[in-house]
């Protein structure tokens, strides 16, 4: 088993920047994907960034160039900064860890983008 707890969200402006944090219970890098997802009300649950054991990284278009994705072996940490906020990024934001066959989530962090 594996527990994925996020941390970080909050109230941001237009154009304000916010980091979240997603800490595992244990050394999972080497071998996972690590995603963060979001999911605004009556829509399904996207996928926003991921990162590999490689540290490749994929983003959802509507992110590129404003998001950035990274990860922290060591500390068994998995980020994600959020730069040029938009009120559409507004949303509840999961970890993910892809591993060993199953799939894991952090139990949500809401971030909002509200003048």
């Amino acid at each position: 088993q594996v527990r994925l707890v996020e941390s970080g969200g909050g109230l941001v402006q237009p154009g304000g920047s916010l980091r979240l944090s997603c800490a595992a219970s244990r050394s999972i890098f080497s071998n996972s994907v690590m995603g963060w997802y979001r999911q605004a009300p009556g829509k399904q649950r996207e996928l926003v960034a991921s990162i590999t054991s490689g540290a490749r990284t994929n983003y959802a278009d509507s992110v590129k160039g404003r998001f950035t994705i990274s990860k922290d072996n060591a500390k068994n940490t998995v980020s994600l900064q959020m730069n040029s906020l938009k009120p559409e990024d507004t949303a509840v934001y999961y970890c993910n860890a892809d591993y060993n066959r199953g799939m894991y989530w952090g139990q949500g962090t809401q971030v909002t983008v509200s003048s």
